[in-house]
């Protein structure tokens, strides 16, 4: 990731010094990529059964790997939305809104596009396979353009549908902001930078953001208790609001380079912040009964608390501890994270392959999620190296 800034059209804001490569932050997409494979094959041999091939642990084992879902949930989508979010505003700098809509047709459309007509319907032979046998066991016949459409959604690629849609309105907010500058008779000058490198204030602002998050998210999950959008294909959308809260975060940290002028301490306290939720969740669980609360009760408030605590401990902590100790890259760095996104676009289809290799070996569950794991990260590499080698993949890949 490199910023390089343009002058933006808006007065009032700043931009970052131009030209730095965020090697760490790089490498946080690469940590965060791994961990989205792996959170992948965790649902494969869990009882979480949202993936496109799963075996149903038949050991307590599963359980581990369901709490692992759990806790990567809470936070780790939410981050891939303020990298994304800090690099949208340079890129419009860069190529102006119309420039910007086309590169993000470009680089999230047309991935999205390709997952939905050519990757999602490899995925979906094996059950489809099931469904049709289902079907003709009851004397009816099920084509697969009917199985396609009825059991639609994007998979994974659902977060680039939903950056797809924050990056459009970032543009369409923008240019309203602008053209209303324009009737005021403001005059759109470069910005200044930064005023300093000092560190800025987080502390405050932090426990409000926490604050006023987990009270957003307990209306909306209290407004939108639906645990998964059919077709849509969000399989987290209670986690919305925390999705755009961190979007919006990441275009103004990039006005104020907060990336690099967040202090070592802030760090710190994300730590002891995320040590505090996740020693709170079992207490919360506990009270709550063992079971989901039901949306709007005091439970699901303490529950949502303690979860976006642990959230925004593990965004400060992650970001602090990369850039202090992973903030240089060497040539495989490079080959990791030039390939990531590829990564996240082609994990489907190793995890369902080595999935269906591995499905004649008994084995527990955490077995079973070790070794596909081991063999799927590089497996996951390879092939996205491979995918982007082919002329013209890397304009979209």
């Amino acid at each position: 990731m490199t910023q390089r800034a343009r002058p933006p059209l808006d007065p009032d804001v700043t931009a970052p010094p131009p030209g730095r490569r965020l090697h760490h932050v790089d490498n946080l997409r690469v940590m965060l990529t791994v961990l989205v494979v792996l959170h992948h094959v965790a649902v494969t041999y869990g009882n979480i059964p949202i993936w496109f091939y799963t075996e149903p642990a038949q050991d307590p084992s599963g359980g581990l790997l369901d709490l692992f879902v759990i806790i990567n949930q809470t936070y780790f989508m939410g981050m891939f939305f303020l990298l994304a979010g800090y690099f949208v505003p340079g890129a419009a700098d860069r190529r102006g809104p119309r420039g910007l809509v086309r590169e993000r047709l470009v680089r999230l459309g047309v991935p999205l596009l390709l997952f939905v007509l050519l990757v999602r319907p490899l995925l979906t032979v094996n059950a489809y396979t099931a469904a049709a046998g289902a079907a003709a066991a009851e004397g009816s016949e099920l084509p697969y353009w009917l199985f396609y459409l009825i059991s639609f959604d994007p998979g994974p690629m659902w977060f680039v549908e939903v950056l797809l849609v924050f990056s459009l309105a970032y543009v369409v907010i923008r240019g309203l902001r602008e053209r209303r500058a324009r009737r005021a008779g403001l005059v759109i000058a470069p910005p200044a930078p930064p005023a300093d490198s000092a560190p800025p204030r987080w502390l405050w602002p932090v426990l409000g953001f926490v604050l006023g998050l987990a009270l957003v998210t307990f209306a909306w999950r209290y407004l939108a208790p639906a645990p998964y959008w059919p077709f849509v294909g969000l399989p987290s959308p209670g986690y919305l609001p925390q999705y755009l809260a961190l979007f919006m975060v990441g275009v103004l940290a990039y006005r104020g380079d907060w990336l690099t002028r967040l202090p070592g301490a802030a760090g710190w306290f994300g730590a002891a912040l995320a040590a505090a939720g996740l020693l709170a969740l079992p207490v919360v669980m506990v009270v709550a009964g063992g079971a989901a609360p039901t949306p709007g009760t005091w439970q699901a408030l303490a529950q949502i608390v303690v979860e976006t605590c642990f959230a925004m401990g593990m965004v400060l902590m992650l970001l602090v501890f990369f850039r202090r100790f992973l903030d240089r890259q060497n040539r495989f760095g490079r080959f990791l994270s030039e390939n990531a996104f590829a990564v996240y676009f082609l994990h489907p289809l190793v995890l369902v392959g080595l999935g269906l290799a591995l499905s004649g070996w008994e084995a527990a569950a955490i077995a079973k999620f070790a070794v596909m794991g081991a063999l799927a990260v590089p497996a996951c590499w390879l092939l996205a190296a491979a995918v982007r080698a082919v002329p013209g993949a890397k304009r979209i890949l």
